[in-house]
């Protein structure tokens, strides 16, 4: 039987309630995962090309904003899908943007969903209720998994 991997989440957001929120969704709904958090688009990539220290372990999932300093997410999109490693990322975009050419834009760069902020919490419930679906679904790396904490 082959082990499975977990999942770890990277939260690239300049916003800290919107993180707090994630990780409180993450935490009601028992997920124990790895949460790694960065403010803007130019730290993500040095984690995950491990510029600054090693590089953050697949598989993972990236939940983006687009509305950051330094380097937004649409930025961003574009420099992974034109970086061989990290292409095939999972990226699920998280953002307050209901603009139709960001929507546009984003899935261009083959993003796995557009998720646009109302409440926050309920909001990113909802979008991490999503994420859990589609890690069960779809093998990212062999088979990873969301790991929920023992009831």
């Amino acid at each position: 039987m082959m082990d499975k991997e977990t999942v770890t989440f990277l939260i690239v957001d300049d916003d800290e309630v919107a993180v707090m929120a994630i990780r409180r969704a993450l935490n009601k709904m028992r997920f124990v995962n790895p949460v790694e958090v960065v403010g803007d688009g130019q730290e993500a990539l040095d984690l995950l090309r491990g510029v600054n220290s090693e590089a953050l372990a697949k598989p993972y999932i990236i939940l983006l904003d687009l509305n950051m300093p330094r380097m937004g997410g649409l930025e961003f999109l574009a420099e992974v899908r034109e970086d061989e490693e990290l292409a095939n990322s999972v990226i699920f975009v998280l953002t307050t943007s209901d603009a139709p050419s960001d929507i546009a834009k984003a899935y261009e760069q083959k993003i796995a969903g557009y998720i646009i902020k109302e409440n926050a919490y309920d909001t990113v419930k909802a979008a991490m209720e999503m994420l859990g679906a589609f890690v069960e679904i779809v093998s990212l790396e062999g088979r990873p998994q969301l790991q929920a904490a023992a009831q």
